[in-house]
């Protein structure tokens, strides 16, 4: 049996090793990188659709209670309210644009009577501050446009006080309504450029209609797990035909070859001996 090897340990650790990492390839990692890929996609359409559609009433496009989701996620839509200042949230650790940055969210309490997340925007940390100075809210009955969003994933972290400003770590409507015992509609609106309630730091960019490493990585992935099986069937198939590791195992092993030094002493160790013989 030439493949007799491949049931010695070093061989069974490597081939555990090769089909585990083959299967994370094929099963895991690979899948990931095409979900991420269609994300994007998705995303992308949603962003373009809405750069061609007009801002709809709020009630039209997502229900009261309801979370926005599908074709609703980026949509424009319109509300008339007023700000509710003291469920609002700073969201701490982001990124705007690859700096650093804290996101405020505020309630909004509609003319009928629901109230929604809306995200006013950036504000970038300040030197010898924990958290930034940001402008309040508008008083009084306001109308604005926003894009509507899903809630991202809850943080599993706890909210908490700074300097009377309450800090989350996801911008999620459950988080929100639990820390400050507003209750709100799932998801939340990104308010538009230039309206009532944007901070200083400016409404948060739209991002770039780019798809993204994602599918390339996915076929990288593939081309990653395939070549360790070849690898292994390779090596494998060099090892079990003639001349390989099982010929050299049935072979008697070759005697080691003599330095010259170890020539040159053993002559020694001779000419001692006879001489101590014939004396």
């Amino acid at each position: 049996m030439r493949f007799r090897f491949l049931f010695q340990p070093n061989w069974l650790l490597l081939t555990l090793v090769v089909f585990v990492f083959a299967a994370a390839c094929y099963a895991v990692l690979a899948p990931w990188q095409f979900s991420r890929n269609a994300e994007q996609q998705a995303q992308n359409s949603a962003l373009t659709s809405s750069f061609t559609s007009k801002p709809v009433p709020l009630d039209q496009l997502v229900p009261a209670g309801t979370e926005p989701s599908g074709n609703a996620v980026w949509r424009l839509v319109t509300m008339t309210g007023t700000y509710e200042p003291a469920g609002e949230a700073m969201a701490r650790l982001r990124t705007v644009q690859g700096e650093p940055a804290f996101e405020i969210v505020t309630p909004f309490k509609l003319t009928d009577g629901r109230t929604v997340l809306v995200d006013r925007g950036h504000e970038s940390p300040q030197a010898g501050r924990s958290v930034p100075e940001y402008l309040a809210p508008p008083t009084g009955q306001v109308t604005i446009t926003a894009r509507a969003q899903d809630d991202e994933t809850a943080d599993k972290r706890p909210t908490f006080l700074d300097t009377g400003k309450r800090q989350i770590y996801s911008i999620n409507a459950g988080t929100v309504a639990a820390a400050t015992g507003v209750k709100l509609d799932p998801g939340y609106y990104q308010l538009d450029a230039n309206q009532p309630g944007v901070v200083k730091g400016g409404a948060i960019p739209l991002p770039q209609l780019d798809d993204g490493p994602y599918f390339s990585y996915a076929i990288q992935w593939l081309i990653f797990g395939s070549m360790a099986l070849f690898g292994w069937g390779y090596f494998s198939w060099r090892e079990a035909r003639p001349g390989g590791a099982l010929d050299n195992v049935d072979q008697p092993a070759r005697p080691k070859r003599k330095s010259v030094a170890e020539i040159l002493a053993e002559d020694e160790a001779r000419d001692r001996e006879e001489a101590a013989a014939q004396s």
